[in-house]
């Protein structure tokens, strides 16, 4: 895991809420997700998207409020998406997720408005990042090239559903699988981090199967996935984030480490394995996520506890 690409995008959970459903965006405050996503796109009709838009700035604020990120997902075509962008852009939203993604020119088309929309609000340029959301067959052969289009792109997703019907295929595990991974080698050669599944979200009921797949999904690559119903986020949580075995092994490795430094040995034994600098290098990692979770719940805890302490 390459640390510095999962600071920029350190997100476990990211929970959808339509921006045009308001009880979903009031039952956000209860909720444990690492970001939540307001979705401008396939979830809001057409007929709604406007209304959606102008609602934008509350449910922003709304959902800023419980101290997780706060993401907004564009539409496609351009011209909704400039205005969806141009509603969106402010120091609560932490990054655009970039539907339809047609290749690297169209990166830095969006990159550019948002340097002038932050330009406009008076906010550092490049605060806003980019997720990048390959949908096509097209722009699946051109993922390096988007992940790498911009300093902004922070995360990229491959769309199981829009590919394979792009592709004249079904969107099922073996179909996706090789795609998936090319999408994860893409996105980590370019120092992005890759979000999603080796599966599909759809079927959020049945929990153990769900929780299994997001399990695998972390073994293939992925470091965080999306979810559409409440119950799937303490799923997510626990599985892309460190496991307790592993930040314990991580401490004792960095024990381990210093002794064998203080003897000048740069490698050495641990419960049988053999362990060099990739290895502290990932122990480090793990612990300076472990910290890094831990320091956000403690903040999402002590947000919740706010208002009863000035009530």
């Amino acid at each position: 895991m390459n640390l510095a690409a999962w600071q920029r995008a350190p997100w476990r959970s990211i929970h959808f809420i339509p921006a045009n459903v308001q009880k979903y965006v009031a039952k956000a405050a209860s909720l444990d997700a690492d970001a939540f996503q307001i979705d401008l796109e396939d979830s809001v009709p057409e007929h709604d998207k406007q209304a959606a838009r102008d609602a934008l700035p509350a449910v922003i604020r709304s959902l800023a409020s419980t101290g997780a990120d706060v993401l907004v997902r564009v539409n496609q075509p351009l011209r909704h998406a400039v205005r969806d962008i141009e509603a969106a852009v402010c120091e609560h939203v932490s990054a655009i997720s970039l539907a339809k993604v047609d290749g690297p020119s169209h990166v830095r088309l969006i990159a550019e408005l948002l340097d002038d929309c932050e330009q406009q609000a008076g906010m550092t340029i490049g605060h806003t990042r980019l997720i990048v959301l390959v949908e096509s067959a097209a722009a699946f052969w051109e993922m390096r090239a988007i992940a790498s289009a911009s300093p902004r792109v922070v995360a990229m997703s491959l769309a199981s559903e829009d590919l394979a019907e792009d592709i004249a295929a079904q969107p099922l595990d073996e179909v996706m699988l090789a795609p998936k991974q090319q999408m994860i080698l893409a996105a980590r050669a370019s120092g992005i981090v890759p979000l999603g599944y080796i599966g599909t979200i759809a079927n959020f009921r049945d929990a153990a199967a769900f929780r299994a797949m997001v399990r695998r999904s972390r073994s293939f690559g992925f470091s965080g996935g999306t979810s559409i119903h409440p119950s799937q986020i303490e799923a997510l949580n626990a599985e892309f984030g460190p496991q307790s075995n592993e930040i314990a092994t991580a401490r004792r490795l960095l024990a381990a480490a210093e002794a064998a430094s203080r003897e000048g040995r740069g490698s050495f034994e641990l419960d049988g394995r053999m362990v060099d600098a990739p290895g502290i290098s990932k122990a480090r990692t793990i612990l300076a996520m472990a910290a890094s979770i831990e320091s956000r719940t403690g903040l999402r805890e002590a947000n919740r506890r706010a208002p009863d302490q000035r009530a």
